[in-house]
C-alpha cells in the first residue's frame, strides 16, 4: 500500500546585501565582540535595505528554491509563508508573493509561529498535500526582524536578523515506510502560559502600534532546551529511528549554547549539527530554511539523507519535524 508523502525538490534562501557585524554594533551600543559571540556564537547578521520588505525577501527565496528545484512557478498550488513581520497587518504578505512570482490560482496565506514558524508551515503544508487538496507547495520563511528591534536594547538587538528562506514540496506516491522520502511526521506544541517571556508590546487591536520585541533572555533558555527534546523524543518514536540514525540536525538558529546543549542531550554527535547562527543571527521563521539552503549547496545535505529540524519561538511554540531528503 502506498501514500502520499511531501517530498523536497529543492530549496533557496536569500540574505540581504548588507552586513552588521558585531564590531559594528560595539559603536552604538554597550557591547562588545567578545561579549555577544561568548553568549551567543553569533558574529554578524544581515539587515534589510530601506524599502527591502519582508515580500521582497521572500520572493527571491521562493525564486532561488523554484530554480533549485527545476520546476515552473505556474506548478505551485499553495503557498504557507511564516512570518512575524509581515508587510502589512492585512492582506497576507503570501499574497504579494504569490503575485510577484506571477500566480494566479491555488492558495496562499500566512502562518505565524514566531520562530517556530517554518515548522508549522511546514507540517501545514504537508497535510494539504497528503489529503490531496494541493499537489505542489512552497514553503516560505521571511522576516525583517531588525523593523521591530528596540537599538537601545542590548539584550535583543545584537540577537537578530533579516533574511528568507523556501522549500518546494511535492505530493508524491511512497512505500509508507521510515525509508520514503519526505516528511515523515512532525510535531507541534504551544503554551501561552509563557508570552510574557518573548513577546512584540504593540499590535493592532492593544496599541495601534507595531511595537517593538521584549525578551527574558534567561527564561527562554531555561525552557528551550527542554521543550525542544519534547518534539524530538516524539519524533524519534513516531519515525521508530534514534538519533543514530539522523544524518543532519538542522536546528532553529537562536543561540549556539542552546543549539550545542540540545545536541548533548538528545546524544546527537556535534558533527551532525548544522549551525549558521554565527553568519545570520537569529532570523526567526527564515533561519531553518537557511540553514537548509547552506548544507544543501555545500553538499552536506543530500538525497535519502535523514534530516532533524526543530524550533521554538515566542507563545512559546516549539515543533520538530523529520524529513528524508
Amino acid at each position: 500500500m502506498t501514500v502520499l508523502r511531501s517530498v523536497v525538490l529543492g530549496c533557496g534562501s536569500y540574505l540581504p546585501e548588507r552586513i552588521l557585524t558585531n564590531a559594528e554594533l560595539a559603536t552604538q551600543i554597550d557591547t562588545s565582540d567578545e561579549w555577544i559571540v561568548q553568549r551567543t556564537g553569533i558574529r554578524q547578521r544581515h539587515i534589510a535595505a530601506e524599502g527591502e520588505f519582508t515580500s521582497h525577501l521572500a520572493i527571491n527565496a521562493a525564486r532561488s528554491a523554484l530554480t533549485h528545484a527545476g520546476v515552473d512557478a505556474q506548478s505551485i498550488d499553495l503557498i504557507v509563508l511564516a512570518t512575524s513581520t509581515p508587510d502589512n497587518t492585512f492582506p497576507a504578505t503570501a499574497v504579494a508573493v504569490q503575485n510577484g512570482l506571477g500566480i494566479h490560482h491555488g492558495a496562499a496565506f500566512d502562518l505565524q509561529a514566531v520562530c517556530s514558524g517554518f515548522v508549522f508551515a511546514l507540517a501545514t503544508a504537508d497535510n494539504f498535500l497528503r489529503s490531496g487538496a494541493f499537489k505542489r507547495a512552497l514553503v516560505i520563511g521571511a522576516e525583517t526582524f531588525s523593523r521591530i528591534l528596540d537599538w537601545n536594547d542590548r539584550g535583543t538587538c545584537v540577537l537578530f536578523g533579516d533574511g528568507a528562506g523556501a522549500v518546494v514540496l511535492d505530493a508524491q506516491a511512497q512505500p509508507g515506510k521510515s525509508s520514503d522520502r519526505g516528511v515523515l511526521t512532525t510535531h507541534l506544541r504551544s503554551d501561552g502560559r509563557h508570552k510574557s517571556k518573548l513577546y512584540v508590546d504593540g499590535g493592532p487591536s492593544s496599541t495601534r502600534t507595531v511595537g517593538y520585541l521584549r525578551m527574558e533572555g534567561r527564561e527562554v533558555f531555561k525552557h528551550a532546551v527542554g521543550m525542544i527534546t519534547d518534539v524530538i523524543v516524539d519524533a524519534f518514536e513516531a519515525s521508530r529511528t534514534t538519533a543514530e540514525d539522523i544524518n543532519w540536525f538542522v536546528p532553529h538558529q537562536a543561540n549556539k549554547r542552546i543549539i550545542d546543549a540540545s545536541a548533548h542531550k538528545l546524544h546527537i554527535a556535534p558533527q551532525k549539527v548544522v549551525l549558521t547562527v554565527d553568519r545570520h543571527g537569529n532570523t526567526s521563521a527564515a533561519s531553518i530554511p537557511l540553514a537548509l539552503g547552506v548544507a544543501v549547496a555545500d553538499g552536506r545535505i543530500k538525497q535519502g539523507d535523514l534530516v532533524l529540524l526543530e524550533a521554538m519561538g515566542g507563545g512559546f511554540t516549539w515543533g520538530s519535524a523529520l524529513v528524508r531528503w
